[in-house]
């Protein structure tokens, strides 16, 4: 099991970090926006959290001026 996890933490590192980029700068870009096209900040925040990868992206696209 141990191999195995090893094997793949070359690909799952480089994953990680960046969707800790991703989740954190989407988060920071949330509380700093006053005024929302689509949804509100909370709903906002929820969708970046839960979706990892994909909540950050879709912010990204709909919501950035």
């Amino acid at each position: 099991m141990n191999i195995e996890v090893q094997e793949y933490l070359p690909f799952l590192v480089p994953l990680l970090i960046l969707q800790l980029i991703l989740v954190v700068t989407a988060l920071i870009m949330i509380i700093r926006q006053q005024h929302f096209k689509y949804l509100n900040r909370i709903a906002w925040i929820i969708i970046v959290i839960i979706l990892n990868i994909f909540g950050p992206i879709l912010y990204f696209v709909l919501e950035r001026k």
